[in-house]
This record gives C-alpha cells, sequence and structure tokens, in this order.
C-alpha cells in the first residue's frame, strides 16, 4: 500500500533546514510567516533574545479581504507598518517552510512595498 507523505512533517523538515542557516538579531530581526488554512501570522523576531517584536495576522482588526491572498497582503502591510513604527527595517526572511508562492509571497511583496527590506 502506498502512503502519502504528510505534507506539515515535510514543511517542518524544510523549515528546520532553513532555520539552521538564518537567525534574527537585533540590528536585522527575523520575518517569520506560519500558514494555516485559514489564517497568516506574521512575526518579526529576534532570536538572540528570544523575543517577538512585531507581529500581525488576519485575526486581527483592520485585516479583511475578498480572499485569502488578499488578506495575506493585508497582513504584509500590517506587519511592516508597525515594524517600521518601531524602527525596524531590515529583517530576514523566514517562510517557514512554505514555497514562496501565492500567500506568502503576497505577505512578502506587501511588507516590501511598506517600508521592510529584505
Amino acid at each position: 500500500m502506498i502512503t502519502k507523505p504528510d505534507k506539515n512533517k515535510t514543511r517542518q523538515k524544510r523549515h528546520g533546514r532553513v532555520r539552521n542557516k538564518i537567525s534574527g538579531n537585533a540590528e536585522r530581526p527575523r520575518l517569520n510567516v506560519f500558514r494555516s488554512n485559514k489564517n497568516i501570522y506574521a512575526q518579526v523576531i529576534d532570536d538572540v533574545a528570544g523575543v517577538t517584536l512585531v507581529s500581525a495576522s488576519t485575526l486581527d482588526d483592520g485585516v479583511n479581504g475578498d480572499n485569502k491572498t488578499e488578506q495575506a497582503a493585508a497582513v504584509g502591510a500590517l506587519v511592516a507598518k508597525r515594524a517600521v513604527e518601531k524602527k525596524i527595517e531590515n529583517v530576514v526572511f523566514d517562510r517557514g517552510g512554505y514555497l514562496y508562492h501565492g500567500r506568502v509571497q503576497a505577505l512578502a511583496e506587501a511588507a516590501r512595498e511598506n517600508g521592510l527590506k529584505f
């Protein structure tokens, strides 16, 4: 019998490999993305101090859109605005093991348009 591989386990393995190479610090924190079936979450994290500096998700007020891709773009814009308010401009993008496509790409492009550099 052929069994399908668990997509989330393969994503977590891929994310672990990426996390071995990238890390956020005070000068250049990490912009992490987590995507669930319903929502998308973004955090700007200082890994050295172990602190989340800024976060945004589709559960926040003011984030709306007709579809999930538009909602992801709104989250990217919101997290970028909050980061720029805290004088954070340069970040390391951590796509969380997801493909750079669709919702993850929309979030990243919206964050770039609103002042984050990565």
